[in-house]
Parts: C-alpha cells; structure tokens; sequence
C-alpha cells in the first residue's frame, strides 16, 4: 500500500504533468509577400487583360470582352501590340498559356477554348470543356486552369483534358473568384477578382501559402478612360522579373517580391 502522503504526491506530480503538456500546434500564419515597384511600363488602356505571359523577351495576352477580344504579342518596354488576331465576336476570351509551341486560349462561358500556333498565330484547333473559363497557365507538363469557383483544374498539356482537380482553401476556407494565373518557383500565384490580391497556391493541396496584397497601385486612368480591376500575371524566369497588370490599366508594372525568385 503507498502511504497516503506519497499517493497524494503522485495525483499532483501527475496533475502537474498533464498540465504541462504543450497544446495542440496553432495554424501556421499565412504570410503578406511584401513588394517594391521596379518599373512601370506603357499599357494598352484599351486591352481588357484576361490572361498574361512572358516569352523570350516579350509578352503575349489574351483580351476579353465580346467583339473586343483578341491575342496579342506585346513589346514589353512600350507597349506596341506586335501581332495581334481577333477573336470572333461572339467569344469573351479568357486565360492563355503556353504549351510547347502552341499557345491555348479559353472563352468565358462559350466552354470552348482555342489552340494557335505561337509564331504565325494561326489557329490548329479548338477543344471544350464543361462549366466557364477564366485563368490559364502551365507547370511544364499540365495545364492549370481557373473557373471562377474554388477549384483548379489540371489539363493533360497535349491532349486538353481535364485529368484532376483541387480545392483552393485559404486557412482552411475555400477561396472563389480565381482568376488569371501565373506557375512561379512551384507555385500558382492567382488574382482573386474584384479584389487587389493575388494569393500564392501550393498546387497539391491548393493550400494558399501566401498572400499579395497590391492595394497600394493605383494607377491613374488614361484622358477620357476608366479603369477595371487588377487581373495579369506574368513572369520571366530567365531574369526574375514579375510583371503585372489589370484590366483597362495605362501601365504594367514590374515588382520586386519577398521570397520569389
């Protein structure tokens, strides 16, 4: 038998250890990517910008809006549209990728998308696919696309169809309104339309990793224009840049962002 002073000694050890234990771990905070503005170049006020990206040394953009539609190859350092077909009137162009030698471009509720050459422009061919289009863009082998729900789907890169999806979650709560999206380090970094934020997305669980929050560009409307809401990502590999843009803006910008590189 243990004494009864002892055995009262042992409750408290033991009460004392359990209330030692270390709690459960607390969420991992989800960080604010801090930025600086490099430069700030010439935008089409004009180009309602629907997906953006960058190759060997210029850009290439997808422009919405019914009868305004269009694919363009831009000079990054002013602006002039290089080359340029128009989308059929009756399309609202969407989000645009590369896929090899090929660029891809969606449409917004017509669930059709288009396939062009990247040097002549010249339209292969079409695909479908079912629900709306919104972003586009490639982690080398898959194409990565947006629809305006929480969800982003993965397109088998030469056959255009989907073979998986994932949930976008933000601390745990599925994040709507993805929009143009951009494959950085690993990474797909997504507008969320209406707002001025871009969130940065593990593309294997969808957990946001990191927000980007632009609030503080505010660029001044072309005479007689009217601006619309950030929606552009591009990025150059080669040289680490990180360029983005909205819809209807005068200028592009060039940021410096914490821990992208």
């Amino acid at each position: 038998m243990v004494p009864r002073l002892l055995a009262a000694a042992l409750v408290g050890t033991g009460l004392y250890a359990c209330s030692a234990q270390p709690d459960a771990a607390a969420p991992a905070v989800i960080p604010s990517l801090d930025y600086s503005i490099v430069h700030t170049y010439p935008h089409d006020p004009d180009a309602f910008t629907q997906g953006l990206l960058f190759h060997e040394g210029v850009l290439y953009e997808s422009t919405g809006r019914n009868g305004f539609s269009s694919l363009r190859k831009v000079k990054l350092e002013t602006g002039e549209v290089l080359q340029k077909v128009d989308v059929p009137e009756m399309y609202f162009a969407e989000g645009l990728a590369l896929a090899g030698s090929r660029l891809v471009q969606l449409t917004w509720q017509a669930q059709m998308g288009f396939v062009y050459d990247l040097t002549t422009f010249g339209k292969l061919s079409t695909f479908d696919y079912k629900g709306e289009g919104w972003g586009l863009t490639t982690d080398g082998s898959r194409l990565i696309m947006s629809d305006g729900t929480p969800e982003l789907r993965f397109l088998d890169a030469q056959t255009l169809k989907e073979t998986s999806r994932v949930t976008v979650k933000d601390d745990g709560l599925p994040v709507k309104d993805l929009n143009e999206l951009e494959m950085i380090g690993g990474a797909v970094f997504a507008n969320v339309w209406m707002t001025p934020r871009i969130v940065r997305i593990d593309p294997k669980t969808g957990t946001v990793t990191g927000h980007l929050d632009l609030d503080r560009i505010t660029p001044k409307p072309a005479p007689g224009k009217s601006i619309d809401v950030l929606n552009g990502i591009a990025w150059d590999a080669q040289g680490k840049r990180l360029f983005i843009t909205g819809k209807l803006w005068p200028s592009l910008y060039e940021l410096k962002v914490e821990s992208v590189n």
